[in-house]
């Protein structure tokens, strides 16, 4: 298990694993003068959409041939994408002033690691280790004073006094738990569909017959995009927010009648698929509609960097309860159906905490149908921030 977010691919010992972040950038970025550079809603999901797809792909090469051939592929995918982006396209003239806030980058990337490594390599570890401990210690120390210099610094990485408004930190905070439950299903379904029908509850497909079971849910995904941002013009993002939470939270909770076959999971998956196309569509517009032109690159950012920590403890809590909760077949410890049930419900748990603490975020407001459409506040008069308050 990589425990940064994505599909698992293979259960037991020794299994490939596959892991990804989904991350949401700004919806539209304001350009010099206050022009607003528009970007399509539903490109993000689209982004997470690929991820799923992917893992057809991904199944195959790892079946017929080796999981190193992933990481191969991916690196040489990466260098053939690089060498595309310095050839064709075309450079654009740096417009932004202030400079680059290195130490601040450096600080946040530390912490973040010390923390995200401590959180998925617990388990393994022991929760109570040195090492464990040591690393949780240091993410507390260096992200305390990275925070310390973002406050003092003249051009901070991520302005944390924006970040700390009511409407930004409740969506943050929202969005953590939406990635928890996100990430879950990914590695509970995966390895569900792969376990051997021997143990009474495993389903017995192969790797690539359970890509295929699991792609269904990235199409609905990239479909319920426009429905979304419908949601989002008639009632503003805070109800599709809270709308998408809710589906997430009911198709949890259908699981606990359909993981018997795998029509059932993939109705599971889809629902889910549902409540997170609504959620992660919402998300940028919330933050959008609560910080300055100049700050939504950083705070949209800050908001991926959020579900990507979701993602990270989603994997390490979802680890433990499948490690903790086991059968003994063949010699070999493999995950419960209570296991895959508890995690489940654990999941469906989380949504439903993101559900309610979107209710907590400020009402919209006058300009609701503006920013909810993905519309950048207009630019307010010189010396003054252009901010819309929902």
């Amino acid at each position: 298990m990589i425990g940064s977010g994505g599909g698992s691919l293979g259960t037991g010992p020794g299994a490939s694993g596959e892991a990804f972040d989904v991350g949401v950038e700004p919806l539209e970025v304001g350009g010099e003068g206050g022009d607003v550079v528009r970007r399509p809603a539903g490109e993000d999901l689209v982004q997470a959409a690929d991820d799923d797809l992917a893992v057809l792909v991904e199944a195959a090469l790892a079946e017929n041939a080796s999981w190193r051939v992933l990481f191969w592929g991916s690196a040489a995918l990466s260098v053939l994408i690089t060498v595309l982006i310095w050839r064709l396209v075309p450079a654009v003239p740096a417009r932004a002033r202030g400079r680059f806030d290195a130490a601040g980058a450096a600080g946040l990337g530390a912490g973040l690691v010390c923390l995200l490594l401590g959180v998925s390599k617990g388990g393994d570890w022991g929760w109570t280790s040195g090492t464990t401990l040591g690393l949780f210690a240091a993410a507390v120390v260096i992200l305390a004073a990275w925070a310390w210099w973002e406050l003092r610094a003249a051009d901070p990485l991520v302005d944390l006094r924006v970040t700390a408004g009511r409407q930004v930190a409740l969506t943050n905070a929202a969005s953590v738990l939406v990635g928890f439950a996100m990430y879950a299903q990914s590695l509970i379904v995966m390895q569900l569909l792969q376990l051997p029908e021997a143990t009474g509850y495993g389903l017995g497909q192969s790797m690539l017959a359970a890509g295929l079971w699991m792609a269904p849910a990235g199409l609905v995904m990239m479909a319920v995009s426009p429905l979304g941002a419908l949601l989002s013009r008639a009632r503003g993002p805070k109800v599709t927010l809270c709308a998408g939470s809710l589906v997430i939270a009911l198709g949890y909770g259908s699981s606990v009648v359909l993981l018997g076959s795998t029509w059932g999971v993939l109705a599971v998956t889809c629902v889910i698929s549902v409540g997170v196309g609504l959620a992660y569509g919402a998300m940028p517009a919330l933050i959008m509609s609560a910080v300055p032109l100049s700050e939504t690159g950083a705070a949209n950012g800050f908001n991926a960097v959020m579900r990507s920590v979701g993602t990270s403890v989603s994997a390490a809590v979802v680890g433990v309860v499948l490690a903790e909760m086991t059968i003994d077949l063949g010699g070999h410890a493999l995950p419960s159906e209570d296991g895959f049930h508890a995690g489940m419900l654990i999941a469906g748990a989380s949504a439903l905490v993101a559900a309610a603490i979107t209710l907590a975020l400020p009402s919209p407001g006058k300009d609701r149908r503006r920013t909810a459409a993905g519309i950048a506040p207009a630019k307010a008069p010189a010396g003054k921030h252009a901010r819309t308050r929902a």
